[in-house]
């Protein structure tokens, strides 16, 4: 009973942090700016804008570091390389510095850190010792897309696409879906050079008429927002003199309290290498999550 309730934490826990972690990569901070200038700025945000989508989009890889908060859920910091040539590939560190998530790692003997590897059809995720003792020695979770989508039905295969789909750019389409765009000015992100824009994404607000983005696009990214319990969303990014992406933030309030996210990208074009782990020391999730039901069913 104690086992396999510590089990089902750590399946939820597992999946929540490789899903939230490259999803904040495509998002976010606090709007904090990390020092105000008066540089030049453009007339015309938009277009601006639209040269960073084709520029920022056009690329294959970056590092990506950040924080995110969401709520009373979690607090974690995540580093790490992504390549979105063809689906989402690469590694991401993650480590919970607060909330549930964080106590529920501590509870099922975790550090608070853990590994995740992204794949086109899924990721695996190492959870540590405390919850290799559990499973034979094994401390990968293996996870499916396919899978996610078929047990967790409609929010699965929200969750499958937006995995398939994360790339830099999209906190561009969110400032450009918008019509509330402003460009703050220049500004310094990390020894970097950038212009800083800043806008309020208004989900009831979002449609394709007066929008740069399409029909399709403007749904999908409604239907995120609406997932979260996010009515309004401020986004801001900074973007360096070659047009990519170096800085982006987004804020807001969800169901389960805040969000409060920041990312920092660099090194575009870096080679992204990821090997899946020794079958042996992996357990699949799918399989897992029957013979919890089983242990379930047998212990009533």
């Amino acid at each position: 009973m104690r086992t396999n309730t510590v089990r089902r934490v750590c399946l939820s826990v597992a999946a929540a942090a490789a899903l939230t972690s490259v999803a904040a990569c495509s998002g976010s901070d606090s709007g904090k700016s990390d020092n105000h200038g008066s540089g030049v700025v453009k007339a015309d945000p938009i277009a601006a804008l639209r040269a960073v989508q084709k520029k920022t989009g056009g690329e294959s890889s970056a590092k990506v570091e950040g924080t995110t908060q969401m709520g009373t859920t979690m607090s974690m910091e995540q580093s790490g390389t992504i390549d979105w040539t063809d689906g989402l590939t690469g590694s991401m560190e993650i480590t919970y510095t607060g909330g549930s998530m964080a106590d529920a790692m501590k509870q099922t003997g975790g550090t608070g850190t853990m590994q995740a590897r992204y794949f086109k059809d899924g990721y695996v995720v190492n959870m540590g010792d405390g919850f290799a003792k559990q499973t034979g020695g094994k401390h990968w979770i293996s996870y499916r897309y396919a899978d996610l989508a078929k047990i967790a039905g409609a929010s699965g295969e929200a969750m499958k696409q937006q995995m398939q789909n994360t790339t830099p750019d999209q906190g561009v389409k969110s400032l450009l879906a918008s019509g509330d765009v402003k460009k703050v000015g220049k500004e310094d992100v990390r020894g970097v050079s950038a212009t800083h824009y800043s806008g309020t994404v208004d989900v009831a607000a979002l449609t394709a008429k007066n929008s740069e983005l399409d029909a399709d696009q403007v749904e999908q990214l409604k239907k995120q927002l609406s997932d979260a319990g996010i009515t309004t969303e401020t986004v801001d990014i900074w973007v360096d003199d070659n047009d990519l992406l170096v800085k982006k933030t987004e804020r807001g309030q969800m169901k389960t309290g805040e969000l409060n996210s920041t990312v920092y990208y660099s090194d575009y074009g870096t080679k992204v290498s990821v090997e899946q782990p020794p079958a042996s020391d992996t357990v699949d999730f799918a399989e897992l999550l029957k013979q919890q039901q089983g242990a379930g069913s047998g212990a009533s």
